[in-house]
């Protein structure tokens, strides 16, 4: 199974500033609203233990382990003796399958930040006013410019090295210096108390988006001389790997057919997986038509589109996707190379796309890019550097169109 990215953010601010109270309501809120939440703790200290002494684990460390690990039947717990520190994000990279890792603390890790200040924290406070203070000068959000001598000796450190930065996101606190700052920033700014907003604020930009994947399958093809989808593929139906693959980025699949009698065997294949068959919307074929019906028979509001050939579909890839759409509010997210737009492994939201694939087949148009060139679609690029952080091993633009195709595929990649 690949193991899809969990999406992340970090809760920072000074000692005392609220950071573990917030963070646990959070988790509280959003855990009550259905996601799969995670959470990293920053301890700045390397002499805490989560080990007692005299339990057989402790003794098992103590005896010279330097992995161990405690196992029950519901739950799991690794101490692990480290040659370095871990950075944040080789720890958010060890927990996939998150809706959400929610970060205490790790400022300079290069997450989105939300930052939190309060009243009755003296090093908030000064931080609040060299904020503002910068904030009405112009200066970019993250400048280094504090002069930290005019707020004395006792919060200098603070106000020089915690002060927000160009990953902040949003701003919490109880201080008029701070809100008015975050206001001149364009910073979202909401109350320390207000975990519901703060939550919805989440839920929104940050949480890994509800997406629908749509294989297109469509019918027969003649190249392949039979349904692609039906073809055999390290002894099954290609569309048995396409599922597979693709499956842990899904919160609803479609898949786009007209011979739906034939691939009715999938719902016994993956009974715990919501699939649709989908027949095409349009007695026209082309690649407008195909999008139409995508769109039009996902629930999810973004929707990720791979064709059927593509061997190496990539779920990391779908999911960077979708996140990048809840962070940019764009419409479309592509991949892009040196051949062009990449419309089959790309991600749609359905409301703003779906009207503009009609205008476009309305209109007489045959491409995909034709949405992309629509004045009410915004679209975000996703170039070839960011498609390798997303799935490293790349390939996942490869497709297949004939027989010698498939089986020269099958022979050179199936070492994956």
């Amino acid at each position: 199974m690949v193991e899809v990215p969990s999406p992340a953010i970090a809760v920072v601010g000074r000692h005392n500033s609220g950071k573990t109270t917030l963070v646990v309501k959070l988790i509280s809120e959003l855990a009550s609203r259905g996601f799969d939440v995670g959470s990293i703790k920053h301890h700045s200290h390397g002499d805490f233990d989560i080990d007692h002494p005299g339990k057989d684990s402790y003794r098992h460390r103590e005896a010279g382990a330097t992995d161990t690990v405690i196992a029950s039947p519901n739950k799991l717990a690794r101490v692990r003796t480290l040659p370095r520190e871990v950075e944040c994000a080789e720890i958010v990279a060890s927990m996939p399958g998150h809706d959400i890792v929610i970060v205490e603390g790790y400022r300079k890790s290069g997450l989105p930040t939300i930052e939190i200040m309060r009243q009755a924290n003296t090093a908030d406070a000064a931080v609040a006013a060299a904020f503002l203070e910068s904030a009405k000068r112009g200066d970019g959000l993250g400048t280094d410019h504090v002069q930290a001598a005019k707020f004395g000796a006792k919060h200098a450190a603070d106000v020089e090295s915690k002060m927000p930065t160009a990953n902040t996101v949003a701003v919490v606190t109880d201080i008029p210096e701070a809100r008015e700052a975050a206001s001149l920033y364009g910073v979202p700014c909401f109350e320390v108390d207000d975990v519901r907003a703060i939550s919805d604020f989440l839920e929104e930009h940050f949480t890994r988006p509800r997406v629908t994947v749509v294989i297109q399958a469509g019918g027969e093809s003649r190249r392949m001389g039979q349904s692609k989808a039906l073809v055999e593929f390290n002894g099954r139906p290609l569309i048995c790997r396409l599922v597979e693959r693709l499956r842990p980025a899904a919160d609803e699949m479609v898949i786009t057919t007209n011979e739906a009698d034939k691939l009715q065997f999938l719902h016994e294949m993956f009974p715990d997986l919501d699939l649709a068959l989908a027949p095409d919307s349009y007695d026209r074929r082309g690649a407008l038509p195909g999008l139409y019906t995508a769109l039009n028979a996902a629930s999810c509001p973004f929707v990720a589109v791979v064709a059927c050939d593509m061997v190496f579909a990539s779920p990391r890839l779908v999911v960077a996707e979708a996140i990048e759409m809840a962070e940019t509010d764009a419409d479309v997210v592509v991949p892009v190379n040196k051949h062009g737009f990449e419309p089959f492994h790309a991600t749609y939201r359905k409301d703003t796309c779906l009207p503009a694939v009609l205008r476009a087949i309305e209109a007489g148009k045959s491409r995909v890019q034709c949405v992309f060139d629509d004045e009410d679609v915004a679209v975000v690029e996703f170039a070839q550097d960011r498609v390798l952080r997303a799935e490293p091993r790349g390939g996942c633009f490869i497709n297949t169109n004939t027989p010698d195709e498939l089986a020269h595929i099958e022979k050179s990649f199936l070492g994956e």
